[in-house]
């Protein structure tokens, strides 16, 4: 059902208006202030209506607890009924055919345990069978039913009668239709083109555009104005869903020294229950034999998730109507996403295309190769001792690599990029907008209830400064401060730990080269192919990248664990404010952890390391690292094609083979009982669940490969290929994983993608200072710009015209060994070679004063 309208202004609890009046319909995007409107004639969401529908609430458990009782220490539950399997396995109805499976609790029979603890099962069972009664006492409806191929397993299935509904729709202030949108839509300008487009579109006959509504938040008093034709149909399925699991994380089970135990996430986690989940509507292969399902789980399939789907548009609206719009929502930011990086990507294969085309026109690569210039042109060596001199053209074919990357097309690349990102967050907002519109999310932030973790803990009373009306609070002004105080505190810990991670690399990747230089053979046959290869930097190089990724997954698993301690303790508000506090925390680790490495090699590495005579040591033991033959830039280059490239085909693999493994596994379990038939829910529990954290690291992995495509993308031009190609797999992949591999999750509202947004804002700008401070120190683009233009001709040249010839013996110092400073260390070049000066790089003087 796809909505874009909202209530007129109007007294709460009252219409505006005659009492058969129906309410008028406005649009949502109001420019009327509310301080600039009568409190009389302000929305239905104000503030006074959330505090009493939050008064209902507790009223509502109040109810609970004292009528029925709450806690596990009483002698009478009221329990489910027993019910055996009717044989239908399409079927989402309890066995009388009537009432809608809404959610769907699982329990491992205690009793028929092989290990039977008496004391801690029957504890478990007390916490359960006191929960279940506390769900029927709260008005659901249970019917419970054993395994077809586990009778140790024991399925509890929920309906939320028409009553129940109604009173939690108005509690959670849930929009819904008022009359059908009459309105014309506004036709596209584009119309012309439509035959163009047309095979992109998902055919509407298999997927029937959403009829659009007016639409209100429900109110029980005002039931004769909502548009309902059918009281089966009203609540679709992803709302009545929604509706069962905002009860079943605030129903209590035990109640110990003031101390409240509640909610099915803490059943779930200690075991006492094995699942909770909805229930997809029908197979995804193929349609149901009920006619009356709607088959959305099929089509999503068919349209979406199938691999000969792959170039058609996604099917926004189901997405959303299924799922929720936090799913849809997702999905629409990655395929826009997905749609601006084409752009991107063309651009950047025009610029490598440029490189590689005039890449045998590189002047100073020339040199480099020539054997009358580079091959007689002796560089220092870069240990002390144990590293031997070495001729300039050993490291022609680098050069040549360099000059692909490292050219003027790079330069315009980098300039078109910023631009390109920038472009991209502004019209993701106005692509943003469009869908709070037509979702009818654009009020969301007062529809939002408060976590019931929240809610537990509200003891502290306090005066609301706008309403002047008490409140409850979990702490005082100042225990936030703590609190917050405390938290930041954890996170910079962590944050501080990784970079001393590190420095820790760095330091032994200094240390061990001069072991491998001693240890390994100076001089190799041609005889031994692996002695060719397992020189000093290469054995220090794959050593540290190895220790660097363990490091990486350990503390990436600790992580995890310690910010969902670190928010937990935070204590937000609503699951939108713990949603964002836990995904900055978590991306500020990750930050780190992902683009430490790229930004030692690109501002760091080869920067600091002195002159030939007066080295620059760490601890005063280890001589400061200096970068590859091929430079510095191609060094990034490698390493960020190495982790886009291995990270994109890594997480692509563990998510596809990963959940149908475990699911294969499971399926291989229940072989022998293959031919028994088994029910939708039985079906759905073999599944995968998706976690805790939701789409948190999918979200994850698209940032931090926006990160890559912005903030290094002067270095390597085709990332945005690389994206792209990675992205339309992605879609697919997620969409073919969540529709076939995973149950069903609780269908969420979201207005918006939450503190993702910011943090694209974040990098959109450190992107434009990375990207310059990558032309100017780390590419050789201007010391050849201020050679060719100042440097080869008189004063300072010989050339008679502009030209990079001699740039290369130009930007190459003179070092007499004899020279050497610090006589106390004795001379680390004697007893090398017979020479008696080499050359040394001195680009950074240079560099810096061009520029400053």
């Amino acid at each position: 059902m796809k909505t874009s309208w909202s209530l007129h202004y109007g007294r709460p609890g009252h219409w505006k208006g005659s009492p058969n009046e129906s309410p008028l319909p406005s649009k949502k995007m109001n420019t009327t202030h509310q301080s600039d409107v009568p409190a009389s004639r302000r929305p239905f969401l104000t503030p006074h209506t959330l505090h009493s529908s939050s008064r209902v609430l507790e009223n509502l458990e109040q109810t609970v607890v004292s009528s029925f009782g709450a806690l596990e220490s009483q002698p009478d539950f009221q329990t489910p009924e027993f019910e055996e399997f009717n044989g239908k396995p399409d079927s989402l109805f309890f066995n009388d055919g009537q009432r809608r499976i809404d959610f769907v609790l699982v329990y491992e029979d205690e009793s028929r345990k092989e290990t039977n603890k008496k004391g801690s099962n029957e504890k478990q069972r007390r916490k359960r069978r006191a929960y279940e009664s506390n769900l029927i006492c709260g008005g659901l409806q249970l019917e419970a039913t054993r395994s077809i191929l586990d009778d140790k397993l024991v399925f509890v299935k929920v309906h939320a009668p028409w009553e129940v509904l109604c009173t939690y729709a108005e509690i959670m202030h849930i929009k819904l239709p008022l009359k059908p949108n009459d309105l014309k839509t506004r036709t596209s300008a584009f119309g012309n083109f439509t035959w163009f487009t047309k095979v992109l579109q998902v055919d509407e006959s298999i997927i029937k555009p959403e009829q659009e509504f007016f639409t209100a938040p429900f109110e029980k008093n005002r039931m004769n104005d909502f548009y309902i034709q059918d009281r089966d149909t009203f609540f679709n399925p992803a709302t009545r869903s929604r509706i069962v699991y905002f009860i079943l994380c605030r129903i209590k089970y035990q109640v110990r020294d003031n101390v409240k135990k509640f909610g099915i996430n803490k059943l779930v986690s200690s075991g006492i229950y094995k699942a909770a989940f909805p229930l997809h509507d029908c197979n995804f292969s193929h349609k149901s034999e009920d006619l009356s399902c709607p088959n959305e789980r099929y089509l999503l399939y068919r349209e979406w998730a199938h691999p000969r789907s792959i170039y058609k548009k996604q099917p926004l609206d189901l997405i959303r109507k299924y799922y929720g719009e936090k799913i849809g929502i997702y999905f629409a930011w990655l395929g826009y996403y997905t749609q601006m990086l084409l752009l991107a990507a063309v651009v950047g294969v025009a610029c490598f295309l440029y490189g590689y085309v005039n890449q045998n026109n590189c002047t100073w690569s020339k040199e480099v190769c020539h054997p009358d210039i580079g091959g007689k042109i002796i560089m220092c060596p870069q240990c002390d001792r144990l590293c031997p001199f070495w001729k300039l053209n050993i490291t022609c074919e680098s050069s040549k690599k360099l000059c692909i990357f490292d050219s003027f097309g790079t330069l315009v690349f980098a300039v078109f990029m910023g631009v390109w990102v920038t472009l991209f967050l502004e019209f993701w907002k106005r692509r943003q907008a469009e869908l709070e519109y037509e979702w009818d999310t654009v009020e969301l932030q007062q529809e939002e209830q408060a976590r019931p973790e929240y809610e537990a803990r509200c003891t502290h009373v306090v005066i609301n400064e706008i309403t002047q009306e008490e409140e409850r609070v979990p702490f005082t002004t100042w225990g936030k401060c703590i609190r917050i105080t405390l938290c930041a505190s954890a996170v910079l810990f962590w944050i501080l730990l990784i970079i001393a991670s590190v420095i820790g690399i760095i330091v032994y990747r200094l240390s061990v080269f001069i072991v491998f230089s001693a240890k390994l053979p100076k001089n190799f046959n041609g005889t031994d192919p692996i002695q060719k290869y397992l020189t000093p930097q290469t054995a220090t190089s794959i050593t540290a990248s190895l220790i660097s990724f363990i490091i990486i997954m350990i503390l990436n698993t600790i992580y995890e664990k310690v910010a969902i301690m670190i928010t937990n303790f935070e204590l937000p508000r609503t699951q939108t404010d713990y949603e964002n506090s836990l995904t900055m925390k978590m991306f500020l680790f990750q930050f780190v952890n992902y683009y430490s490495s790229c930004f030692y090699i690109a501002f760091f590495k080869g920067k600091f390391v002195g002159y030939p005579g007066d080295p620059v040591y760490w601890l005063g033991k280890y001589r400061n690292e200096e970068c590859d033959p091929g430079g510095c830039l191609l060094e990034l280059t490698t390493q960020l094609t190495i982790i886009m490239g291995g990270k994109a085909i890594w997480n692509n693999i563990q998510e596809v083979l990963l959940p149908w493994v475990k699911n294969l596994i499971g399926r291989c379990r229940t072989v022998s009982r293959a031919e028994k038939i088994a029910p939708r829910w039985e079906q759905d529990y073999h599944l995968q669940p998706m976690g805790k954290l939701g789409l948190f690291y999918e979200y994850l992995e698209m940032i931090i490969q926006f990160g890559f495509v912005t903030l290094f993308v002067a270095s390597f031009p085709l990332a945005p290929l690389l994206a792209l190609v990675n992205n339309i797999l992605e879609i697919r992949v997620d969409a073919w994983k969540m529709t076939t591999q995973y149950r069903r999750m609780v269908p969420e509202k979201a207005q918006d993608i939450g503190a993702w947004q910011p943090i694209m804002q974040g990098i959109a700008i450190l992107a434009v200072v990375t990207n310059a401070m990558i032309i100017a120190f780390t590419s050789d683009m201007i010391p050849r710009l201020v050679y060719y233009w100042s440097f080869s001709v008189p004063p300072y040249g010989d050339h008679t015209h502009y030209t990079m010839e001699g740039y290369i013996n130009n930007t190459l110092s003179y070092f007499n060994i004899a020279d050497f400073k610090n006589r106390s260390k004795g001379n680390p070049y004697s007893g090398l070679e017979k020479h008696t000066t080499c050359r040394q790089v001195l680009l950074t003087c240079l560099k810096m004063h061009f520029i400053f």
